[in-house]
Parts: C-alpha cells; sequence; structure tokens
C-alpha cells in the first residue's frame, strides 16, 4: 500500500500567497515545487480572491497532496488587511476541500517550534532551517514562499509525530529532551 506523504503548505494573503510543496518520507524530505501566486492590486477584490481559487485548486491538482496545511491567521493592527487575507484564507480553505484534500491549520508559533525548536525563532532564524531541510542552495522568495515551506514541514513533523504514536512508537518533538 502506498502513502500520500504530499503536502502542500500556503502561507495566505490576497496579494501574494506564498506555496510549497513537499514530500515526507523516513525523516527526509523532497521539495516538488514551491512558489507564490500573485494577484494584481488594480483588479477588483472579488477578481483577485477567483484568481488565489483557481490557481491553489490548479496546484492541488499538480501536487496532488494528502493535506493543504495553512498558516492560521494572525490578527495585525490594521483590520481591514486582516479581514482581507481572512476571505483569501477561505478561498483557500475551500479550493482544499472542494478537492477533497484535508486542511490543517497551524499558528505562526507552531510553525515556528516545529522547525526551529523554539516558538519565537525569528524570520531569519526559520528560513535557514527550511534551506537545511529541503537542502536548498539559497533562501526561496518572496518571503511568503519560504514561509509556505515552513508551514509544510511543520505539518509534515506533526503528521509523523501523530502517526508514530498511533503505531505505539514513543516520538520525542524535536529539540527534545
Amino acid at each position: 500500500m502506498t502513502t500520500n506523504n504530499i503536502t502542500l503548505g500556503i502561507d495566505p494573503g490576497y496579494a501574494t500567497v506564498g506555496y510549497g510543496a513537499i514530500a515526507y518520507n523516513k525523516a527526509k524530505f523532497e521539495t516538488l515545487g514551491y512558489g507564490a501566486i500573485t494577484t494584481s492590486a488594480n483588479s477588483p477584490f472579488e477578481q483577485r480572491l477567483t484568481e488565489i481559487y483557481d490557481d491553489v485548486c490548479s496546484l492541488i491538482s499538480t501536487y496532488r497532496p494528502a493535506a493543504v496545511a495553512v498558516e492560521r491567521l494572525f490578527f495585525s493592527n490594521n483590520q481591514k488587511t486582516g479581514i482581507d487575507v481572512a476571505q483569501a484564507r477561505g478561498v483557500i480553505i475551500l479550493a482544499a476541500v472542494k478537492s477533497g484534500v484535508q486542511v490543517t491549520e497551524y499558528t505562526p508559533l507552531q510553525v515556528k517550534q516545529s522547525v526551529t525548536g523554539y516558538g519565537k525563532a525569528t524570520k531569519s532564524q526559520v528560513q535557514a532551517m527550511v534551506m537545511r531541510f529541503l537542502r536548498l542552495e539559497s533562501v526561496p522568495k518572496p518571503d511568503d514562499t519560504a514561509d509556505a515551506l515552513a508551514i509544510a514541514i511543520c505539518h509534515a513533523h506533526t503528521f509523523n509525530s501523530e502517526r508514530s504514536r498511533q503505531a505505539g512508537r514513543v516520538s520525542l518533538p524535536r529539540g527534545g529532551r
């Protein structure tokens, strides 16, 4: 029996949506692809949401992930931006659900903890670990892309730990005792 170990990580936004597809098998990562969906500031907002939805559906069709991991929304001081990002997240989640793919959400703290072992890690520390885990020569750009890959890595670690527990094995968290 072959299990699908592909995760599509997504860093939501409405101007730029970072994405990264990885496979995880026996504690090894394989980078399948990454990049960013960008929308024009001159387009009507509903058109931007449509573009995001269509592009996420296309990514799901291309990579056929078992899971889509999305960063949970962190509200900033700008409520309008937060609401617009929340709407983009909604169409991203809708695209995954309508495609029959499991959706899991992670907070920025969970992603940093999983990728670096420290929940208050800096962006550059997270990017360095993404490069290390995925054996990349440089930090993926834009930053949203590196963030999406970190979200996918977080999901792979979390999913693998859960699967180990279900199999009766003990799995210590990364950077554990």
